[in-house]
């Protein structure tokens, strides 16, 4: 075995490993900065919603509710019905180039394709799903 030699610098190699990490530290730092800010925000709010409520209480007037925006954060709103739609047809789009894409260039590996466009099929068929169920519970106006 030869032994390493410390005084050679590879640049493509330290590269091919400062990437990842610089990546997924960004990535995280993103996600931490992110939650830091919706928590800021929601901390001034609810002082400012709290020196309004202990006014309106000095004054003897009714107090305000607490607004329900506050209390949904940004994942726990309600998910609008073309989330799937969209998802699904991007996902199925995607398999689709994908598979386009392999099949010209390799005639053997292009079904890995499908694998995404499943997923985009499944997403369309639970739109389609759940539309027509949401559209029959409805009363008729």
């Amino acid at each position: 075995m030869e032994p390493i030699d410390m005084n050679h610098f590879d640049p493509q190699a330290i590269l091919a490993i400062s990437v990842p990490i610089v990546a997924i530290v960004l990535g995280l730092s993103l996600a931490m900065l992110r939650s830091w800010l919706d928590y800021k925000k929601k901390k001034e709010f609810f002082e400012l919603h709290h020196r309004e409520r202990m006014a309106a209480i000095d004054k003897g007037l009714d107090v305000p509710p607490l607004p329900a925006e506050l209390l949904v954060g940004p994942s726990d709103g309600p998910r609008k019905a073309r989330d799937p739609l969209k998802t699904g047809l991007i996902w199925t789009l995607v398999g689709a180039a994908i598979c386009v894409a392999w099949f010209i260039e390799d005639k053997e590996n292009f079904a890995w394709g499908l694998i995404p466009a499943a997923f985009g099929i499944a997403n369309l068929l639970y739109y389609a799903i759940t539309r027509k169920s949401s559209q029959a519970s409805e009363p008729a106006a």
